[in-house]
């Protein structure tokens, strides 16, 4: 997982704490809820703005987003969320109706919320993006022995061999899964 200049393309665990203790300073909880989101599903940033309040299943706790990269429309998974951010979703979206978007800004303002958390938590380098925060879902996931198929459903992939890619990690992860083994 790094890039044609050897800069690693995900956030380790600890940036993924840093970043998720800036995301909860954030008072407007319409852009904490976003962030959040983002953090807990792994989404692409497209996917979270693109989701309806109708694709919020409350009772199943799960956010149900429409896979915007398999070149096909009406490909839909499924992806778990915690407690805390259903009741966070529940709240801001009771007034709205069931077809409108949860989110109402632009691409661009979201891209600039995820970076701007990203610089307050310290974080520099490749990684710091929504896409880093996209990879290091998957890299925690494995971390946490999520089986690999359930990663490649959460994140909308259509091949298995495309999620296989985040097994190659290095650092404290690739550390913590050697250390299984001892």
């Amino acid at each position: 997982m790094f890039d044609r200049q050897g800069n690693r393309k995900y956030l380790n665990t600890n940036e993924r704490c840093l970043y998720l203790q800036s995301i909860m300073q954030e008072e407007n909880e319409t852009r904490r809820a976003f962030c959040l989101t983002l953090f807990h599903t792994g989404c692409r940033i497209s996917e979270g703005l693109n989701t309806t309040v109708e694709r919020l299943d409350f009772g199943q706790k799960v956010i149900v987003f429409e896979t915007l990269k398999q070149r096909r429309r009406g490909c839909f998974r499924a992806v778990p969320i915690p407690d805390s951010l259903v009741i966070l979703l529940n709240h801001i979206s009771s007034a709205k109706t069931s077809s409108a978007l949860v989110w109402n800004f632009s691409r661009s303002t979201a891209y600039r919320l995820v970076k701007r958390h990203m610089v307050e938590a310290g974080i520099e380098g490749g990684m710091n993006s929504p896409k880093g925060l996209r990879h290091g879902f998957a890299v925690a996931c494995i971390g946490k022995t999520i089986p690999l198929t359930s990663v490649k459903k959460w994140m909308g992939h259509a091949r298995l061999e495309t999620t296989a890619i985040y097994l190659d990690v290095t650092g404290e992860e690739e550390r913590n899964l050697a250390e299984r083994l001892w």
